[in-house]
């Protein structure tokens, strides 16, 4: 019996009781934190986003910080900055810390701010720490970077550069729930209007660290690897693939972090779904989450309407297991 594995079951099904009808954002979130990764959520106005990272947060009772990214902010709001203070009568130099100093932090509307903004969390999500006025300042040990994004108001949006977009671990799509979601979304916040009387233990956020440990003996043969790494290369080498129009669609394809994101992540819902070992469906599994943000689609895939989400579907039919 893996305590630490019912743990994280019972974490996801707290979030699922708070996001209904969005199964899939909860295991990929899921999927993110247990990588130490970061994640992207795109979607449209009213689909949990917000909701599921304040869920998270109150589910392992953990600090939240949120920013809301707009065409005025300055760096120094996301990462802090230095003040003078007055210190037993003695002008001193202090460090403030921004918004970014929690365990997890909400980027809310990320393309709302311009690049000099966005690239103030490269650092963060990277490294998990942040420089300021040339000293570095570490972030805590459980720290995550959720972003979310609209997809249909683009007037006034900076689009998030390639190399900002390949700091996501994941990226989540989300659309409207369906006709029996939506009565049970209505009955949910009716419940939450009244008076709480069931007081939620939170999970404690050791059981991450011990997952993460866990996942790194997770097993993975060549042949997975293999079949991991072909995806990925047919992104860069479509023209491979005569049949198919994935020449057509594929302007500049993954990079080797796609690579690493993808074995991370496969590793990461094998352990979910109780295996010492990965198998093919595990990497579909994740697949679209890591891939979809790191294509460049050409403009032939743009006027005809194709998405990521095809091209990778085309991908893994074109792709054999080894």
């Amino acid at each position: 019996m893996n305590q630490t594995l019912d743990t994280i079951l019972q974490l996801k099904q707290q979030l699922q009781k708070s996001v209904i009808g969005q199964e899939h954002m909860v295991e990929t979130l899921l999927v993110s934190l247990l990588t130490n990764g970061n994640v992207l959520l795109e979607g449209l106005p009213g689909t949990a986003k917000t909701r599921s990272i304040k869920a998270l947060s109150q589910a392992l009772s953990v600090d939240l910080g949120r920013v809301q990214f707009t065409p005025d902010l300055l760096p120094s709001d996301v990462t802090g900055t230095e003040i003078y203070q007055d210190i037993d009568g003695k002008p001193t130099l202090t460090f403030q810390q921004g918004p970014v100093f929690n365990n997890l932090l909400l980027a809310d509307e990320i393309n709302r701010s311009p690049a000099k903004v966005q690239a103030a969390l490269l650092e963060a999500m990277e490294e998990r720490q942040i420089t300021v006025a040339g000293k570095t300042y570490k972030l805590p040990e459980l720290f995550m970077v959720l972003a979310t994004q609209n997809p249909v108001e683009q007037e006034g949006t900076y689009p998030l550069p390639e190399a900002q977009m390949d700091r996501f671990m994941m990226k989540i799509n989300l659309d409207y729930p369906k006709f029996a979601d939506e009565a049970k979304i209505i009955k949910l916040v009716r419940g939450e209007e009244k008076p709480v009387t069931e007081k939620v233990v939170p999970i404690d956020p050791q059981c991450i660290f011990d997952a993460r440990t866990q996942i790194q003996d997770i097993h993975c043969s060549d042949a997975v690897l293999d079949y991991m790494v072909a995806i990925v290369i047919a992104t860069r080498e479509p023209e491979n693939y005569s049949e198919s129009p994935l020449a057509k669609w594929v302007s500049v394809g993954s990079s080797p972090r796609a690579s690493i994101a993808l074995d991370k992540c496969a590793r990461s819902m094998a352990w979910l779904n109780g295996k010492d070992f990965v198998d093919p469906d595990d990497v579909r599994q994740v697949v679209h989450g890591v891939l979809r943000h790191r294509l460049i689609l050409s403009y032939d895939a743009l006027a005809d309407g194709i998405s990521a989400d095809q091209v990778i579907d085309e991908i893994l039919k074109q792709v054999a297991v080894a």
